[in-house]
Parts: structure tokens; sequence; C-alpha cells
């Protein structure tokens, strides 16, 4: 009999406060989607590290007859030269740190480039003797990256020594950036939903204010005044969090699977697995808040 008591309860402050119950849904909604999203990047971002950190290969650029570094003075890597850099990486000093190395000559790179640049204006521009001639080295442990770089810059017919991860250091960077800005978009209106489930709490409880005065002359305990105003916020805010939690699901099946994945094939996305780990905790932080900031409101401005 109680908990219909309180359940009516309930179910009458819904009714007086509609507007704002679904202006607190859709609050939370937006905010904890925006949680939920942020979460996820960061995921991807650790799975994009995982995935492409452990490819990444050092790459060695030889001398090519229009190289402008100073070591080259304009003059193409000769064979001898190549061999010796070879000899190197397969040595006894570098040999334990590199898996395997691939060479790329000069019309190998001018088709790998005619495809990553196919359809632009300067493609036609480019010949095969002004590309380098290059070795891809994977190494062991990409962590190990400057032992290579180190020994090898300044051979002679080297052109340069570069770390692939050093060119994917950006790419981290902007999603980084897009998952903090994501969540402090999230803080942000998950104040305003709070400020809202606070404000929800008052105007009910101002609008019963003679029932609540009658059930304290009557001995009601504080906890079963406060229940039914607490459950308002826990319950409007449970509906905006099961809806963000059905949007992250959906954004993963239908946009990151169904989409991204099937336009780049060679990138490990997260997968609705990742989704479903999201999903609880979006909807213990709005459960949690809107209890938290319900309390708080009828505690102090009912004073019961």
């Amino acid at each position: 009999m109680r908990l219909g008591l309180i359940m009516k309860e309930v179910g009458e402050g819904f009714r007086r406060n509609l507007s704002m119950v679904i202006s607190v849904v859709l609050v939370t909604f937006i905010s904890l989607t925006f949680f939920g999203a942020a979460i996820l990047l960061q995921f991807q971002i650790g799975q994009m590290k995982g995935y492409w950190y452990d490819r990444a290969q050092v790459t060695v650029y030889f001398c090519t007859g229009v190289s402008p570094e100073a070591g080259c003075n304009a003059t193409e890597a000769s064979a001898d030269q190549i061999a010796a850099v070879k000899s190197e990486l397969s040595g006894t000093t570098l040999g334990p740190y590199v898996k395997h190395v691939d060479f790329e000559n000069h019309e190998q790179a001018f088709t790998n480039f005619k495809k990553q640049f196919s359809g632009t204006s300067f493609a036609s521009l480019v010949t095969p003797d002004i590309l380098s001639q290059a070795f891809r080295v994977n190494m062991k442990d990409p962590n190990q990256a400057a032992i290579v770089i180190d020994q090898i810059t300044g051979m002679p017919g080297v052109e340069q020594v570069e770390d692939q991860r050093a060119l994917l250091d950006p790419i981290f960077a902007i999603m980084n950036a897009a998952s903090y800005t994501a969540i402090g978009i999230a803080a942000l209106m998950l104040v305003a939903a709070v400020l809202l489930i606070s404000t929800t709490i008052r105007l009910s409880a101002f609008s019963r204010r003679r029932e609540l005065g009658i059930m304290r002359l009557v001995g009601a305990s504080n906890r079963f005044i406060e229940t039914p105003f607490i459950l308002e916020g826990v319950l409007a805010a449970l509906i905006g969090s099961v809806l963000a939690a059905g949007a992250i699901v959906a954004i993963v099946h239908f946009f990151v699977q169904g989409y991204l994945q099937q336009k780049i094939t060679n990138t490990a996305f997260v997968g609705i697995p990742d989704a479903l780990i999201v999903a609880p905790i979006i909807l213990a932080v709005g459960m949690l808040l809107a209890a938290l900031s319900a309390s708080v409101a009828i505690r102090r401005y009912l004073k019961v």
C-alpha cells in the first residue's frame, strides 16, 4: 500500500509538471548521448593506436637526382649505398629490432603515388625518377623505432628516415580534442539537467505544500515524504538515459558498423560489445545525478 501511495504521488508530480519533466528527459538524453559518444571515441582511439602503431613502419628514403638535402647533393643513391643500408638493417646492431624489410623502387613508388593521388591536378606532373626509393622497415617493437632512425640517419645515400607513427600522432590528437569537446558539452548539458531536475522537484513540492504539511502533522517520516520527489527526478532521468543508451547502440550499429566499417575496411572500429559497455555507464550516471540533485533540492527547500 505504501508503494502504491508513493507511485501515485510520483504520477501526480509528473502530471502537474509535465513540461518540466519532458525538458529533463530531453536534456538528459542529449547530454548523456554526448557523454557516451566521448567514451566510445576514447575506445576507438585506443583500438586505432593498438592497430596502427603495431603496423607503423620506419621508412628509409633514398636520395634522388632532385633531393634538396645537403647530404644528397642532388645525386641518386647508388646500388652500393642501398646495399650498405640493407646490410646495416640486418646486421648485429639493428637486426634484433627489425622484423622484416621491404624495398620499394621507383616504379613501385610511382604506382602507389598514382593510387593515392589519383584525380589530382599535380599527379600528371610526377615521374618515377623523382620519387624516392625506400626501405619499409617493420619493427618487432614499434617503440624502439628511434634506434633505427639514429643508426641509419646520415648514412651515404639516405635522404631521410621517418617514423610513420609521427604522422599518426596529429590524427589522434584531433580525435582526442573531439573527445574532450564532447565531454565538455556533455558536462554543461548535465549541469543543465541537474538544475532542471532541482527546479522540477521544487515546483512539485511547492504545488503540494498543503499535502506535505498534513503528512508531517500525521507523523510521516522524512524518507517517506522525500521518496516520491526523488523518484520523479530519477524516473525522468532514467527515460532520458535509456534513450541515450539506445542512441549510442544505434550509432554504433548503423553508422560505425553499417557505414564506416564498410567504407574503411583496413581499420578496426568499435562494435556493439563496446556500446553495451557504455550503455550501463550512461544509465548509472543519469540515475545517480538525478537522485543526488533531487535529494538535495527536497531537503533544502522543504526542510522536512
